[in-house]
């Protein structure tokens, strides 16, 4: 029988007729139940597809509850924002027997692996990781699965994988939303360019697929370069941005779809083309602020980071204490940040330029909509 969520011990008391505290003692071999009432117990419980409340237990028995938390640590501007969420959705539960492992890694495709296989190593009940190459985390999805051992996927997804839920950005949603604004701002006959992180991660793949078929649709004469890959790194976001640029002075438009967007804008500062080009980028990083004022970039796609983490450790943490199983994907929309809603985002008042840990009102409002939601 499939798992049903939310059952409770009050339910399988209910059904066979006694009392909770004969249920909990039954469910924990007690030695003064019967081995009838036991096995009826047991055999309800199987029935109703009842999952044991781990962090109760772990409070009884003075058993931690330990939460792997695999991110990258460039880059710095997303991650931290993603770490800092995990980190305040968790705080009302570590001193109840819930501790956060980091195992941090380089970037993206680059020691994920290790730190998935760390992270099992360690024997913990949950993982919470961003899968930037998933074809190298086969095994360790299996074995994870193997383990009882349930994964959330964070920012991005493993597709074929098994894994308890995904927590993304709808990047379908970037995607087309930068494509449709870009085909209609860009002047006739005008060229785009996208510079990317890499396009095995499937973020990125589906923003670029995305931004693809909105151009063609909507500006079918329009010349789409094929994509400038950084492979998360900020010196290649930097070093091949602006190698493209000078080789493409007459470029109509540039979507920075990448984490790295501090570099990429940089070097388009250092090709002589800021203020020459339509540019949207991506989240609310401190460079891109005051360009946001000027008019020299259009706008950001806000992609949420902090909720990433708040949502991704909500999802794990009631699943391990109650049993609830979450939807398999939670996708949350970006928001378009242009001049005339900036200072929604960033309290100028306090804060000349952007400040990462100042995520706004909107956002606060939504992410609490999106967590009593799942309640």
């Amino acid at each position: 029988m499939g798992l049903k969520t939310g059952v409770t011990l009050g339910d399988i008391a209910s059904k066979l007729g006694l009392s909770i505290s004969t249920v909990s003692r039954a469910l924990q071999d007690h030695s003064g139940l019967s081995a009838e009432t036991k096995a009826r117990v047991l055999a309800a419980s199987a029935d109703l597809g009842y999952r044991p409340n781990l962090a109760a237990r772990s409070l009884v028995s003075g058993r931690t509850l330990r939460i792997a938390v695999n991110t990258p640590q460039e880059i710095l501007s997303v991650y931290d924002l993603v770490r800092k969420g995990i980190r305040d959705e968790a705080e009302p539960f570590l001193a109840m027997g819930v501790e956060l492992v980091d195992f941090t890694f380089p970037r993206l495709g680059e020691g994920e692996a290790e730190a998935f296989e760390g992270a099992l190593d360690a024997g913990v009940d949950g993982v919470i990781l961003v899968p930037g190459a998933p074809a190298s985390l086969k095994n360790s999805f299996a074995r994870a699965a193997s383990m009882k051992v349930p994964v959330v996927c964070l920012l991005t997804d493993a597709p074929s994988e098994q894994k308890l839920s995904t927590v993304c950005v709808n990047a379908v949603s970037c995607g087309a939303l930068a494509g449709e604004l870009m085909s209609r701002l860009l002047p006739a006959h005008g060229s785009l360019a996208v510079t990317t992180g890499d396009l095995k991660v499937t973020d990125h793949q589906e923003k670029f697929s995305s931004f693809e078929r909105c151009v063609q649709r909507n500006r079918a004469d329009t010349l789409l370069y094929d994509p400038i890959e950084n492979h998360e790194s900020e010196s290649e976001a930097y070093e091949r941005t602006l190698a493209f640029l000078n080789q493409h002075r007459d470029l109509g438009g540039l979507y920075i779809s990448t984490g790295n967007g501090a570099p990429a804008l940089r070097a388009v500062e250092d090709a002589g083309l800021l203020g020459k080009l339509t540019i949207f980028s991506t989240n609310l990083f401190r460079e891109v602020v005051p360009q946001i004022r000027l008019g020299t970039v259009a706008g950001t796609f806000y992609e949420r980071p902090y909720s990433h983490g708040r949502i991704a450790f909500s999802l794990l943490y009631k699943y391990l204490s109650t049993g609830i199983v979450p939807p398999p994907r939670v996708s949350l929309e970006p928001f378009l940040i242009m001049r005339g809603n900036l200072d929604c985002f960033v309290h100028q008042q306090n804060h000349p330029e952007a400040n990462e840990t100042d995520r706004g009102s909107i956002e606060s409002i939504l992410l609490g909509e999106t967590l009593a939601s799942m309640q």
